[in-house]
């Protein structure tokens, strides 16, 4: 049976850094395995902020809101990882973090169900316009009517972006008796009787209600513009719960005004408040049968555990094990312990002859290794070493000699 191993750092040297509000269940994840230095802080930081805060920091957790530049990374000499506590990583510089060898986990599928269920709720309230009927009974007035408003049922949603989100929504509609029709840039499988389109052009022209699940590229940015938007089936429902710049808002906000587009529900946009209370603006307020809301698509309190839960064990075994899975920068590596040795991790830029050089170098001063795991990208490599453990800090020295090294670290 393989001994237990435990992270050669001193716990109470780790520096822990949470932003954003992460959920409590982070935290106690690490101060319960003897981490004490664990500093969470409510909101986001600027970036001047940050690299003021990260100079020291071992491990970073973030959420939507904050950036992490380049600028961000070169300040974070000792910064080991960084978790996205939610679905994307577009907000971290992935090509400075992978040329830091700084490893990049995010919880891509932690608060799917949670977006999912919203979608199909809003486009039921949408259908039936029950926004203005909200608004006007709160202002005091009766407007029982069944004018304008509709069932779902034999409607046709139509879905951009068959991704973890895309699909469940499908499935969900279709439980309802809805057709769903859905446009991917990549080939997908269809769940059910789901149908795939050609063309964006095609997936708007037909669908009763589209729904947006695509992340922010620069195919996506600006994905629904005043040409997507007047090929859009006139009286239909548009639903944006992905991201911000996605959607001309202007354009959405007009074909509103003129009837063409019958409601439209949006959580995400091209500018948002740093924290809670902050003044916001948007073309779209005040337009009737129009849902806005904060960016909440996915803050349920089941989704935060999850992706608290995720994101924290990603990083946990990263500090302690050197499992890179899940990974969006140093590559996927995931190793059973080997009894009698201690662990090395190497990371360095992807150029032929480095692994050689390191197999060169212990040779040379008769260190074993007892295993050794190999696995790169197209910018770095990622190796891990068992050696000797009476050798293992000779082992580290010569390889943090090694040509191209990045980082190497001793685990345990």
């Amino acid at each position: 049976m393989a001994e237990k191993k435990t992270t050669s750092y001193p716990k109470e040297k780790i520096n822990i850094l949470f932003l954003e509000n992460i959920s409590d269940l982070a935290v106690r994840h690490f101060k319960d395995s003897g981490y004490a230095s664990v500093k969470k802080i409510n909101g986001a930081l600027s970036e001047d902020q940050l690299i003021e805060a990260v100079k020291d920091v071992h491990l970073l957790g973030i959420r939507s809101k904050t950036q992490i530049t380049a600028r961000v990374l070169d300040a974070a000499k000792k910064l080991q990882a960084i978790g996205c506590f939610c679905i994307g990583v577009n907000q971290v510089d992935l090509k400075s973090a992978t040329s830091h060898g700084v490893v990049v986990f995010n919880a891509p599928y932690s608060n799917t169900r949670s977006v999912a269920e919203l979608v199909i709720g809003l486009s039921i309230m949408l259908i039936r316009r029950i926004p203005d009927k909200d608004k006007a009974a709160h202002k005091g007035l009766w407007m029982k009517e069944a004018k304008g408003s509709y069932e779902l049922r034999g409607k046709t949603l139509g879905i951009i972006g068959y991704g973890n989100i895309g699909t469940q929504v499908s499935v969900l509609a279709e439980g309802l008796g809805m057709k769903v029709i859905f446009y991917d840039a990549v080939t997908k499988l269809p769940l059910g009787n789901a149908v795939s389109k050609k063309s964006l052009k095609d997936l708007v022209g037909e669908a009763d209600i589209i729904t947006l699940h695509v992340p922010e590229t620069n195919q996506t940015k600006n994905l629904i513009n005043k040409t997507v938007i007047k090929q859009i089936k006139k009286g239909a429902i548009l639903i944006n719960y992905a991201r911000g710049e996605v959607v001309d808002l202007e354009a959405l906000a007009k074909a509103i005004e003129e009837g063409n587009i019958s409601g439209a529900a949006i959580d995400v946009y091209p500018w948002e408040p740093e924290k809670i209370g902050d003044t916001f603006h948007t073309p779209l307020q005040n337009l009737p049968n129009v849902i806005l809301t904060p960016h909440i698509g996915g803050s349920t309190e089941e989704a935060q555990q999850n992706i608290g839960e995720d994101v924290s064990n990603k990083l946990f075994q990263y500090l302690e094990k050197g499992i890179t899975t899940g990974s969006h920068t140093v590559p996927p590596l995931s190793m059973p312990p080997q009894e009698g040795t201690h662990r090395i991790l190497h990371i360095h830029k992807n150029v032929p002859g480095v692994l050689s050089e390191i197999n060169t170098q212990l040779s040379k001063y008769n260190i074993n290794i007892l295993a050794q795991y190999l696995k790169t990208n197209d910018d770095i490599g990622y190796v891990v070493l068992d050696v000797d453990k009476r050798l293992s800090d000779q082992a580290l020295q010569l390889l943090k000699e090694v040509k191209h090294t990045i980082k190497a670290r001793l685990l345990y």
